[in-house]
Formats: structure tokens, C-alpha cells, sequence
């Protein structure tokens, strides 16, 4: 595995969890809100705001549709290759990470002790470092 594969899986988890909250502000734009009754005209043209939030949703719903699917089949061999790394702290980094989606400084928090942000970034590079080229174990 490498640290590119590594990265790209974490980026199509961070886009997911953009995602599913693009969407969920979507559906609330897409609730009826109040009108201000205040007799005035309003602006010219006709547009159906809800259509076009219902568009976007749908589009959406297919995007996150899209990215777990992605993310499920990308995730079954790393988290494969996770499982046969020996050293558990080192596993416990990178399946928090990889797996799991959090930044390294969230990482950092749940391992404790006095590890900090850079710290257990370099724990992932020095074990990916030391790895053959071919990616094997």
C-alpha cells in the first residue's frame, strides 16, 4: 500500500463527509420557510426555488451514492492491509486515519500520551518508508 493510495482513499471520505452535509443543508433550504407579508411586490420572473433544490438534492443523493461505493471497495484492502501491520499502535494510527477519516491532530488526541500532530504523522511515514517498493508486506 502506498501513501498514495492511503491519501486518495482519505480524500474521497473527506468529500464525503462535505457531502452529506452540503446535503443536509440542501433539504433544509428545501423546508418551507415563512413569507414576509408585507404586500410588496416582488422581483420579476417566475422561478421555482424548491424545483431547483429538489435537483441538487437528487444530484447529491447520486454523488454520495457514488462515494461510498468508491470508498467500499478501496476500503476492503486497506483496511486488509491495516489488519496485518503488527505493531498496534502503528495499526491503531493508521485505521484511525485511513479508515476512520480523522485529521492527525484528532488522531493524535485519541492515541494520548504525549503523542502530538506530527508525531504520529511521522509513525505513518516512517512505517510506509520502510515498506517494500511493491507495497507487500
Amino acid at each position: 500500500m502506498t501513501l498514495s493510495q492511503l491519501s486518495q482513499h482519505y480524500q474521497l471520505r473527506t468529500q464525503l463527509k462535505k457531502d452529506e452535509e452540503m446535503l443536509f443543508n440542501l433539504r433544509m433550504a428545501a423546508t418551507p420557510s415563512g413569507h414576509a407579508l408585507d404586500g410588496m411586490p416582488k422581483a420579476p420572473g417566475v422561478h421555482d426555488k424548491v424545483g431547483a433544490i429538489a435537483i441538487a438534492i437528487v444530484d447529491m443523493e447520486e454523488r454520495i451514492k457514488y462515494l461510498k461505493i468508491q470508498i467500499s471497495e478501496g476500503e476492503k484492502d486497506i483496511s486488509a492491509w491495516i489488519g496485518a501491520i503488527s505493531n498496534d499502535q502503528t495499526r491503531l494510527i493508521f485505521r484511525l486515519r485511513f479508515i476512520g477519516g480523522l485529521t492527525w491532530a484528532e488522531v493524535a488526541k485519541i492515541i494520548g500520551g504525549r503523542n502530538t500532530e506530527a508525531g504520529v504523522r511521522m509513525t505513518c511515514y516512517r512505517y510506509l518508508n520502510a515498506q517494500p517498493e511493491d507495497g507487500s508486506l
